[in-house]
């Protein structure tokens, strides 16, 4: 299968310029996609991009990942209705290197001729004046080519500043610049890049005799009720793992709707479509299943097997109420704080536990149940556990002793009902 065909299989192939797969077919081509630094952190979002590259990478071709250095200072008008709020250049250089940090370990850089590369757009321009700008580059797209392009039509009435119209001029020049030196003759990118890219084959082909370039564009990954991919209800879901751990990047994936399985399977796994495919029939009737295997590729290849494997653990307290009083205990500070997040969650001083309460008064001071008359009957019942271990008799005192990590204590009432009491 050539690399158009399985962009074609997998549903990543939007627009795409004539010849390019009769191009590729000739040898190995360098293709580049653009990154501006203008978050911390990469997202889930972006990680559509970086498998568009890998998957170049892994049919041979060489894949080029550019830092915008320069045109993060600008700002894409692009897919915004409004102006974007410029970034300080501290904020974004450090932006830049974590992100090209996170994306080291998505690409190979070696692995001989078609060895992945970095480079940022900055070392474009940094010696470049305004006036040498406009005469060597601003001469080369008419301000009426500019005003077609869609990402420029959608804000001429909501306004465009001058800044950002001149992005697309950058990303042109970069382009240019990129095949000259790298001989890369293709840019890919989201579907609402199509203008800028195809901004900078003409650019190439007014500036180069001869000169041929190629756009390839991937559709915007939306979800099946037309919600935008890559946010949850607590915002974007980041690559970094402090800003969205690797419990709630799990469960990103085993919360996804069972219509967009399909879909996340063909751009984000590296299984083949026989194996996709055979996964999809064994599990037909089952969706959860594929989407654990999804969350299990996902999270192991974006953080690490450790990481999957506490995610695991914390569901396992937290979803399952067989979970066994020692897993609970073994577990860090980090999980039992994701399980607090998880929770609904009580507070106590620790002056008051430490000197020891008594059930009944702790379940009724923090309102896990109304009276001291309800707590006997559920413990008669069988239903009251402290930190997964069955309390037989209503007169039972907790203390120090009673805490994970001298700070948690997890109390569950019945199947369903699990407290986490934090001391405070």
């Amino acid at each position: 299968m050539s690399f158009i065909e399985e962009l074609k299989w997998r549903g990543m192939l939007q627009d795409v310029t004539p010849g390019l797969e009769e191009r590729l077919a000739t040898g190995m081509c360098t293709a580049y996609i653009g990154f501006d630094p203008t978050a911390p952190s990469l997202t889930i979002g972006n990680y559509v991009q970086i498998m568009l590259l890998r998957q170049f990478q892994l049919h041979g071709h060489k894949p080029i990942f550019l830092l915008g250095g320069a045109t993060g200072r600008i700002g894409d008008p692009s897919g915004k209705d409004k102006e974007r709020e410029l970034k300080s250049y501290d904020e974004l250089d450090k932006n830049l290197a974590f992100q090209q940090k996170q994306a080291s370990k998505f690409l190979d850089f070696d692995c001989g001729d078609n060895s992945a590369l970095f480079l940022n757009n900055f070392d474009f321009y940094k010696q470049v004046n305004v006036l040498d700008f406009l005469r060597d580059v601003g001469k080369n797209l008419t301000v009426n080519y500019m005003l077609s392009k869609e990402s420029v039509k959608k804000r001429l009435d909501s306004g465009l500043s001058f800044t950002e119209f001149s992005y697309q001029l950058l990303q042109a020049n970069d382009f240019l610049e990129l095949y000259r030196d790298h001989d890369c003759i293709i840019q890919m990118g989201g579907s609402d890049q199509w203008g800028n890219i195809t901004s900078g084959t003409e650019f190439i082909r007014r500036n180069v005799e001869n000169g041929k370039a190629y756009a390839l564009t991937t559709p915007l990954l939306t979800k099946a009720d037309g919600s935008k991919f890559g946010k949850s209800e607590g915002g974007n879901i980041w690559l970094d793992p402090t800003m969205t751990s690797p419990y709630k990047f799990y469960q990103f994936w085993i919360n996804a709707a069972d219509a967009d399985l399909a879909k996340y399977y063909r751009y984000f796994s590296f299984k083949s479509k026989e194996e996709i495919e055979g996964l999809e029939t064994e599990h037909a009737t089952n969706p959860n299943a594929l989407k654990k295997i999804l969350a299990e590729e996902l999270t192991t290849r974006i953080h690490s097997k450790e990481d999957y494997e506490s995610a695991m653990e914390v569901s396992e307290i937290v979803f399952n109420h067989k979970a066994s009083p020692e897993s609970l205990a073994n577990m860090s500070e980090q999980e039992l704080s994701l399980i607090a997040e998880e929770l609904p969650s009580v507070t106590i001083s620790k002056t008051t536990f430490s000197n020891g309460i008594a059930l009944d008064e702790l379940l009724t001071q923090t309102e896990i149940l109304q009276s001291k008359g309800d707590v006997r009957r559920a413990v008669k019942n069988n239903a009251i556990s402290i930190n997964k271990v069955k309390i037989k008799t209503h007169d039972f005192t907790l203390d120090a002793q009673h805490l994970l990590q001298e700070k948690y204590c997890m109390i569950e009432n019945g199947k369903k009902k699990k407290y986490i009491l934090i001391l405070d």
